[in-house]
């Protein structure tokens, strides 16, 4: 199975044409799901798992895998579902999401598709505020799921949200206090965590779950006669997201002269340095691994003082 991860790092050319492929996979039942293949490092038959005392349930264990220690959560029993049976013989997805690499078992690994983000949809209404979903897509007849790995990861093991960095201070408070971001995710826990960190800065928010809403949203203020680079302080994007991904909504920003000195910063558990040959590429101002809090509140305070001349 790993064989069909071989060509992944030459897949690069599809990011900022708002392509994507998943890796699809089962878990216990018929029921379809994905992964972004961009953020798996590889796949393997599930190895031998050392037991960890007072872990979190989630966690199956620990693998040794090539030199490296590697959490490995079962994904059925993290997103409510009763945990894979005979773990030996289901297969470990190993990814990297905020820097930090950790496998998912699951029962099967299907195969890579090769999709267009337009094809990629917010979940239906009415699923739910508990669900573990960022996206569905269709594919053969048959729903794919796409799981909201950063809701598992944050429940998991949370992510510190405190802030120490001392560049905010008083007179950066101050002017904070007239200053609004626009906030583009489609995780609702990646949402939340940007939003608290922002309003600790002291910055109006106003937040969206896609690009595709995101690029109406602007437009619609274009129409009232508002000039939304003039409005924002900044827009803090991700980069994977239904509709329109981060990078095409970027360079559909830069394309457009009423839009194309909005200040963009790209904000994404993507890892890879092909990243900051891309946003180099789109035109975004900068790019920022989640979740930093820190580095996230330096760059605002500095977008801050370069808007204000402090």
């Amino acid at each position: 199975m790993a064989s069909v991860l071989d060509s992944v790092n030459q897949r690069t050319q599809l990011v900022g044409q708002n392509r994507l492929e998943l890796l699809l996979f089962r878990l216990n039942g018929p029921q379809l799901y994905g992964i972004n293949v961009f953020k798996v490092r590889e796949v393997l038959q599930c190895p031998n798992l050392t037991l960890m005392p007072q872990s979190n349930p989630i966690v199956r264990g620990v693998a040794s895998v090539r030199g490296r220690t590697i959490p490995v959560m079962d994904l059925a029993l993290a997103t409510g579902r009763a945990e894979l049976r005979n773990a030996s013989e289901g297969f470990v997805i190993i990814t990297e999401y905020n820097m930090k690499e950790q496998g998912f078992l699951v029962s099967g690994v299907e195969r890579i598709v090769n999709l267009n983000w337009e094809e990629i949809h917010p979940p239906p209404k009415g699923t739910g505020r508990d669900h573990y979903l960022t996206a569905v897509t269709r594919l053969d007849e048959q729903l794919v799921e796409v799981i909201d790995v950063e809701k598992i990861l944050a429940e998991v093991s949370p992510t510190s949200e405190v802030i120490s960095t001392d560049s905010l201070t008083d007179q950066i408070r101050v002017s904070a206090l007239s200053k609004k971001i626009l906030i583009v995710d489609d995780s609702s826990v990646a949402r939340k965590q940007v939003l608290r960190c922002l309003q600790e800065v002291g910055v109006e928010v106003v937040a969206l779950n896609d690009g595709r809403a995101a690029y109406e949203y602007l437009h619609a203020m274009l129409e009232e006669g508002e000039n939304p680079a003039e409005t924002f302080l900044m827009m803090i994007s991700d980069i994977e997201m239904p509709e329109m991904d981060g990078y095409t909504l970027t360079a559909a920003i830069r394309n457009d002269p009423r839009l194309k000195d909005l200040h963009i910063l790209l904000h994404t558990s993507l890892s890879g340095v092909f990243n900051k040959a891309m946003v180099k590429k789109v035109g975004a101002d900068d790019f920022l691994a989640k979740f930093r809090p820190d580095d996230l509140v330096d760059l605002v305070v500095e977008r801050i003082k370069q808007v204000d001349g402090l």
